[in-house]
């Protein structure tokens, strides 16, 4: 279920999904690829584990906060399924909680390591809870109190040059860039990293991804895939097939057929 915060909050917070199975199973294999958005996980009666580098199994804390992630990450749930996750706007960590992130990219942090007794009560005030309403409550309050802590100066142009992104799919050069916001390459660049964690070219990149996924999702039979990547701004069949791959680890035909497609960027897929 994907439901939006109260309207204070849409600046910051894209939405909640709150992800819940009954069913019982030995092992679910979920995968995770970036969307330019950073996130909050909050895991209840159930336990996500990783598989690092050196193939030794982590797990993840109980709620946790994600970065940006330059490739996808393969996440193992056991037990029933509970989970919430706060997806933030790509600023939104930032904004919310001061933390430059491009020192979050590609990390997984405990909530209470960043924010202490706060965020070890946070989680703990969920967990009692079971009523989705209450829930809601907890999250939106708790955001609140973020934004009426903090002042944003010097930022607000982020918002704008990131609807000028989405408006043209991705497919924007740093000249645009610059003609539209009046500021210099240089100045949007330290910018983007210190309020995203990314450059504007990999999140054009990113943007050009998720408007190739919403064309597939709405495609028409007439529409095949060279259609299609023809459309979404790449060069050709090819260039879209490894993109693709880069950012989820397989083909568009795999993502549709061999997928169950949890999020925009989260699907489950079948255990080997």
């Amino acid at each position: 279920m994907q439901i939006a915060p109260i309207k204070e909050l849409v600046p910051y917070i894209k939405h909640y999904l709150f992800l819940e199975s009954e069913s019982d199973f030995n092992l679910k294999k979920l995968r995770l690829f970036s969307d330019g958005n950073t996130g909050m996980v909050f895991t209840f009666t159930a336990s996500l584990y990783i598989n690092n580098s050196e193939t030794k199994i982590f797990k993840y804390p109980d709620s946790f906060l994600y970065g940006q992630i330059s490739a996808f990450k393969d996440l193992f749930l056991t037990k029933n399924t509970k989970i919430i996750i706060v997806v933030f706007q790509p600023y939104g960590i930032n904004h919310l909680l001061g933390i430059p992130a491009i020192e979050l990219r590609d990390e997984i942090t405990s909530i209470t390591e960043l924010l202490g007794k706060n965020g070890e009560e946070l989680y703990e005030r969920l967990s009692e809870e079971s009523k989705l309403d209450l829930r809601l409550n907890i999250l939106n309050n708790f955001f609140i109190e973020q934004v009426i802590k903090r002042q944003f100066v010097n930022k607000n142009f982020i918002p704008s040059l990131l609807s000028f992104i989405l408006k043209n799919k991705g497919q924007v050069t740093s000249t645009q860039l610059e003609n539209y916001s009046g500021y210099t390459e240089r100045h949007i660049q330290r910018i983007f990293k210190e309020s995203i964690g990314l450059n504007p070219k990999k999140y054009g990149n990113i943007v050009m991804l998720h408007n190739f996924l919403n064309l597939l999702k709405s495609r028409t039979i007439d529409k095949n895939l060279t259609n299609l990547s023809y459309e979404a701004g790449y060069a050709d069949q090819a260039h879209l097939i490894r993109e693709f791959k880069k950012y989820t680890g397989i083909t568009p035909t795999e993502y549709l057929n061999n997928t169950s497609r949890l999020a925009v960027n989260f699907f489950e897929i079948k255990v080997e």
